[in-house]
C-alpha cells in the first residue's frame, strides 16, 4: 500500500515538473513579425540559391560566376539556420520563392552573355536592397530572440553580398539604387518593406527598367 502511495506522488511529482516546460512551451509563439520574417528570408535563400546556380552556369563574366557560387554557399548555410529555428517555432516555410521571384529567375533562364550579366546584378542588387531591409526590421522590431539573432548573424552576410554587387555593378555599367551602407533606401525611393516585402518589389524583385541616376530630369534643349 506504501509503495502504490509512493508510486502515486512520484507520477505526481513528474506531472508537476512537466506542466511548467508545457506551458513554456506553449507560450513560446513567435510574433507575426517573426513568423513572416522567417518565411520571408527563406524564400531570399530559395532565390539566391537558384540565382546563384544560374550565375555559374550562364554568366560571362569570371566575378559573375564568382559571386554567384559564394552566393549559393552563404545562402545555404543561413538557410540552415531559418530551417531549424523554424522548426523549433512550429513555423511552416513556403516550398518555394515568391512569385515575383520566380518571374526574374524565369526572366534570367533566358538570358545570356553580357545582357544575363548586367540583368542578374541588377536583379541582385535590388534583391539584397529588400532582403537588407527586411532584416533590420526583425532586428528592431521582432521579439523571439532566436529570430532576432539569426537576423543580427545574417545582417553582415548580406551587406557584404552587396558591397560586392555594387563594385560589380560599376564595373559592368549596371545602375546602383541610391541607398546607405546599411540599405537604406534613397527618398522617394520604392524599396519600403515590411518583413513580408509584400508593399514593394520582393527580394530579388526587377529593377531593370530603373534608368541610371541621374537621368531622368535632364531638360530637353530649350526647355528651362
Amino acid at each position: 500500500m506504501l509503495g502504490i502511495k509512493r508510486l502515486g506522488l512520484l507520477a505526481a511529482l513528474v506531472l508537476v515538473g512537466l506542466a511548467p516546460a508545457a506551458a513554456a512551451q506553449a507560450a513560446a509563439q513567435p510574433s507575426t513579425q517573426d513568423t513572416q520574417y522567417l518565411q520571408a528570408v527563406h524564400q531570399v535563400n530559395l532565390f539566391e540559391i537558384t540565382a546563384g546556380n544560374l550565375a555559374q552556369q550562364k554568366g560571362q563574366n569570371q566575378q559573375v560566376k564568382d559571386l554567384g557560387k559564394m552566393f549559393v554557399t552563404d545562402h545555404t548555410q543561413l538557410d540552415q539556420t531559418v530551417q531549424s529555428t523554424a522548426q523549433q517555432l512550429n513555423v511552416q516555410l513556403p516550398a518555394d520563392p515568391t512569385a515575383d521571384q520566380q518571374k526574374v529567375l524565369d526572366r534570367l533562364n533566358n538570358l545570356s552573355g553580357a545582357e544575363f550579366d548586367k540583368a542578374w546584378v541588377t536583379a541582385q542588387l535590388a534583391g539584397h536592397v529588400q532582403a537588407i531591409q527586411a532584416t533590420q526590421t526583425e532586428i528592431s522590431q521582432g521579439s523571439e530572440q532566436s529570430v532576432i539573432q539569426l537576423a543580427q548573424d545574417a545582417l553582415p552576410i548580406l551587406q557584404a553580398h552587396y558591397d560586392e554587387l555594387v563594385a560589380l555593378a560599376q564595373t559592368l555599367g549596371v545602375p546602383v539604387p541610391q541607398t546607405s551602407a546599411s540599405g537604406t533606401p534613397s527618398p522617394g525611393g520604392t524599396t519600403s518593406t515590411g518583413p513580408g516585402g509584400t508593399e514593394s518589389p520582393a527580394p530579388g524583385g526587377t529593377g531593370t527598367e530603373e534608368p541610371a541616376p541621374g537621368t531622368t530630369e535632364t531638360p530637353a534643349p530649350g526647355q528651362s
